[in-house]
């Protein structure tokens, strides 16, 4: 009998070595072409680890804590990249919201897709929400009030009220949400880990 837990494993290597192959084509063709990819896409050297750590995290039975990190970092590499192409590091001021929770809800939802785990996905989806609200407030905040960047963006004076209001009814509805949840005692194992239906079950019990 095939140990599944190693077919697993072996999945992830490989993957990883596609990966990793990918990669240095990517760079023989830099450097074929004379194209400087230090200077442009160096950020590459944070998303390609990011995303093998995504894909051998999805490829594992108890790899949710590796997808998240891993998406973590991914999206550490994506802001970079967007950053060092056109030179607005000050978006740091509130772009790190993209990384967590933002970052750690999408690897949430990807794996809690993977392993069937509708709690898992529900909360990466509504961290992947409140990561967007943030930044969106974070926006608003240091470009519209603060221009930090230099180039400061006219905004009506009623945008910001708005906004802390959209996120207070976020919050609400995400706390009554959880608290409905948590009444109707639905499992947040995944279904791997929760029990197997005896013989004797049976959906419609009689009266």
């Amino acid at each position: 009998m095939i140990d599944s837990r190693r077919q697993r494993g072996s999945g992830g290597a490989v993957v990883l070595g596609a990966l990793l192959i990918a990669l240095g084509l990517v760079f023989l063709a830099g450097q074929y072409w004379n194209f400087d990819l230090g200077q442009y896409g160096w950020p590459i050297y944070v998303i390609g680890p990011g995303l093998a750590l995504v894909v051998v995290g999805l490829t594992q039975r108890d790899g949710s804590g590796l997808t998240i990190f891993g998406s973590m970092v991914t999206i550490v590499g994506l802001i970079l990249l967007v950053q060092n192409l056109t030179d607005y590091w000050e978006s740091w001021a509130y772009a790190w919201t993209l990384i967590a929770p933002g970052g750690s809800g999408v690897g949430m939802l990807l794996y809690g897709a993977r392993a069937g785990h509708g709690g898992m996905m529900r909360a990466g989806l509504w961290q992947i929400v409140t990561a967007l609200g943030l930044f969106a407030a974070g926006f608003l905040f240091f470009e519209g009030l603060l221009g930090i960047s230099g180039r400061r963006f006219p905004f009506p004076d009623w945008v910001m009220p708005a906004v802390v209001i959209a996120l207070g009814l976020f919050l609400l509805i995400r706390g009554f949400t959880a608290r409905h949840d948590a009444h109707h005692g639905e499992s947040d194992e995944p279904i791997w880990q929760q029990p197997a239906p005896t013989a004797g079950d049976s959906p419609n019990p009689p009266a």
